[in-house]
């Protein structure tokens, strides 16, 4: 397990609603011993003008997933995760259902994390792949 503490997915969705995932309704639905799963509709929230999914609304799930990996693998009271640089390929259109993220590391060192994730529609195709470097700092007094 690369987690610095054992997670459930309830405790990741309990936390403050105030921010962006929560708007979009991302909600988080598997872990694993190297992987993190969340799942965000595809709707009116996330939809782009021509009625299909946006693709900042998957650069949002793919960065909530890899910041909150990011953040299970350190020890909160010595360090914070921060997203250094993100990218993204969106492969085919999305215009309802849901879309999956799947999280899994290409690299975790000391100071940065490198994540892989996938995002596939509700019918198990790839719609787009993304990466996300993590900055890890020291936590400010």
């Amino acid at each position: 397990m690369i987690w610095f503490k054992e997670f459930t997915p309830e405790t990741l969705n309990s936390r403050p609603k105030n921010h962006i995932g929560a708007l979009l309704g991302i909600e988080f639905t598997e872990i694993g011993d190297d992987y993190l799963v969340a799942t965000m509709p595809v709707d009116e929230r996330t939809h782009q003008p021509a009625g299909i999914l946006h693709g900042g609304a998957s650069v949002v799930l793919a960065e909530t997933l890899g910041s909150i990996a990011s953040y299970m693998c350190i020890d909160p009271n010595k360090h914070i995760a921060v997203g250094l640089e993100v990218n993204a390929n969106h492969i085919r259109p999305v215009s309802s259902g849901f879309v999956k993220g799947v999280c899994k590391p290409l690299h975790i060192g000391g100071k940065t994390h490198l994540w892989e994730i996938k995002l596939y529609t509700d019918k198990g195709k790839m719609n787009c792949v993304s990466r996300l470097t993590v900055a890890i700092l020291p936590k400010p007094q």
